[in-house]
């Protein structure tokens, strides 16, 4: 709405002007305070929330955690495949642990889970250009580029065919109006 869209515009500022560091930061103290009119999820593998349940901490802050959102984020395995390779998760049945762990998490509190692709690019070819700017930002492993594609919905669906056909359906195929 106009007072999301108002604040989402303070933020974007402010994470420029005032709190950019590398990059533009939104502090949660920020967020707090213009979070009216604003849907917010709780990220990809860098988020807070992921990361909290890759350390293993308790379900209590967990769920204090995940509150913070609007809504949960889960993605597809191959674009947390560097997990693998980088010995923090042992294998793939170990990434579907951490999203089944998510969305027992958003289940706990009522919240909605969306799968998302964290689209970089739009073809699968394109993950070249990825590479290119990744390369020269100095990542060792440009090369290695997680599949940041658009997928179709059936892609999605296969995605998390794992998560059983009709809770694959609940995240791939989100109800906005529960959001």
């Amino acid at each position: 709405n106009q007072v999301g869209l108002k604040n989402l515009y303070k933020l974007i500022t402010k994470s420029n002007l005032e709190y950019f560091k590398r990059h533009p930061r939104v502090p949660l103290s920020e967020l707090n305070r213009h979070r009216e009119g604003l849907i917010i999820g709780s990220a990809c593998e860098a988020g807070e929330l992921y990361r909290a349940v890759i350390d293993g901490k308790p379900e209590e802050k967990l769920l204090e955690i995940a509150g913070r959102y609007d809504y949960i984020e889960i993605q597809p395995n191959g674009n947390n495949e560097f997990l693998i390779r980088e010995k923090i998760v042992a294998d793939e049945s170990g990434l579907c642990d951490i999203n089944r762990r998510l969305i027992h998490l958003a289940d706990k509190l009522g919240l909605p889970v969306c799968a998302t692709g964290d689209v970089h690019f739009l073809d699968e070819k394109d993950s070249v250009f990825r590479e290119i700017l990744m390369a020269g930002q100095g990542f060792p492993d440009a090369d290695k580029q997680a599949p940041l594609y658009l997928r179709t919905t059936e892609d999605m669906l296969e995605e998390f065919a794992y998560l059983g056909e009709e809770t694959a359906k609940e995240v791939v195929i989100t109800n906005p109006n529960k959001i």
